[in-house]
């Protein structure tokens, strides 16, 4: 068993560490300050590819591995977690894309997605519907050749900054649950979509989040993703990688607050003595870092996984998710306790690493909801087993 990355997956690494350090890090703290969407930088992690992580390499991707995606992700998160974590979604809707869209809905979409040229949102939740995503309510009924869609989604990422929305939506019966849910592409300026207020957030705001309501949108039966149905599928498969791509994010973010907590312990001197002399301090630094480790090899394992097509991945990506964001959020927590009366005040960055990692264990499924997934595999027959 080699736990070692490949020169190319450390070259991608160092690769991302560069970006986050040359365009991501000396702006994060101005654009959490003026809720600023960074819309040339994202434009310039596509010419560094890095809005088509794990695209297929035949629709102009870098084809990569979801284990290679969550390498870059927790690098380019040091930088700004925010943005990465729009980054993250971006590479999700590029992805679905790419992957269930017939050939002239992927060439009208991918490249420029891709490129940068065109950025994506992604379109579950409602206001009615969070946890409970098959209970959507967003309709899409088939009127000849086209779909009419009517509805409204909640806390859309990107949305009114976007140029496309991939958007899940009702197209059987309403007590048709999972199964009568569909994909379908619409772009984000078509007639009848409208977009609410810039949520004021508690962190990641140097991204838009808005309501996004559709009233009689039309769009061709063509930009439907996959089959009638299937929708729901594509959902929760788009999921498991984010689950581990938010993870990611929380990985980079507990280890920025790792690295920031070191030097402030080093340089900052209490009753004549560094603090990092002080014992109770350093079993605080050492806990944080073994946290760190084990929630990082725990994301590597199950993107892993993913990427072997094992059976029991989708468990694997919840675990993780739940145990990479809960230690994310404790350890930058545990960082801005260190730091003290600073840690509180936005000239360092410790209120704002807190700030935006709370959320990770909300979205991409709450982190009670992953729990649920996890049991709900448990419980079946030999899969308790399986976990030796």
């Amino acid at each position: 068993m080699d736990f070692s990355l490949t020169d190319d997956q450390k070259a991608l690494a160092a690769a991302a560490a560069d970006f986050a350090s040359a365009e991501l890090a000396d702006h994060a703290a101005e654009w959490d300050a003026t809720s600023h969407f960074p819309v040339d930088v994202i434009r310039r992690a596509g010419e560094a590819g890095f809005l088509g992580i794990y695209t297929p390499e035949e629709h102009g991707g870098l084809g990569l591995s979801r284990l290679e995606a969550s390498l870059i992700f927790e690098q380019l998160s040091q930088g700004c977690i925010s943005t990465t974590a729009y980054l993250t979604i971006h590479n999700m809707v590029t992805w679905m894309i790419a992957s269930w869209g017939d050939d002239a809905l992927r060439e009208t979409w991918v490249p420029a997605m891709v490129a940068g040229e065109a950025l994506g949102s992604y379109c579950l939740t409602e206001p009615g519907a969070g946890s409970d995503a098959a209970s959507l309510r967003t309709k899409a009924v088939r009127e000849g050749d086209e779909y009419v869609i009517s509805g409204s989604k909640m806390f859309i990422s990107g949305a009114g900054a976007t140029e496309v929305l991939v958007v899940m939506a009702r197209t059987g019966a309403p007590d048709s649950g999972a199964g009568g849910v569909s994909a379908i592409v619409v772009p984000a300026d078509a007639a009848g979509v409208e977009y609410g207020k810039n949520e004021e957030k508690m962190g990641w705001k140097s991204q838009p989040t808005c309501l996004v309501s559709f009233d009689g949108v039309r769009v061709p039966v063509t930009n439907r993703l996959g089959q009638e149905g299937e929708g729901f599928k594509f959902a929760m498969k788009g999921l498991d990688g984010g689950r581990l791509n938010i993870a990611s994010c929380s990985l980079g973010a507990a280890q920025q607050a790792l690295t920031l907590s070191r030097d402030y312990m080093a340089e900052r001197k209490q009753f004549g003595r560094e603090l990092s002399s002080f014992q109770a301090l350093q079993f605080k630094l050492a806990d944080m870092a073994s946290d760190l480790t084990a929630a990082r090899l725990m994301v590597r394992h199950a993107a892993w996984r993913l990427d072997q097509g094992d059976p029991e991945a989708a468990a694997h990506c919840a675990m993780a998710k739940r145990f990479a964001t809960d230690m994310g959020f404790n350890v930058c927590n545990e960082a801005l306790q260190l730091h003290g009366g600073y840690g509180y005040i936005r000239e360092y960055p410790l209120e704002r690493l807190v700030r935006d990692t709370r959320v990770h264990q909300i979205l991409e499924g709450t982190n009670e909801i992953m729990r649920l997934i996890v049991a709900r595999r448990l419980l079946a027959d030999g899969v308790i087993e399986s976990l030796q």
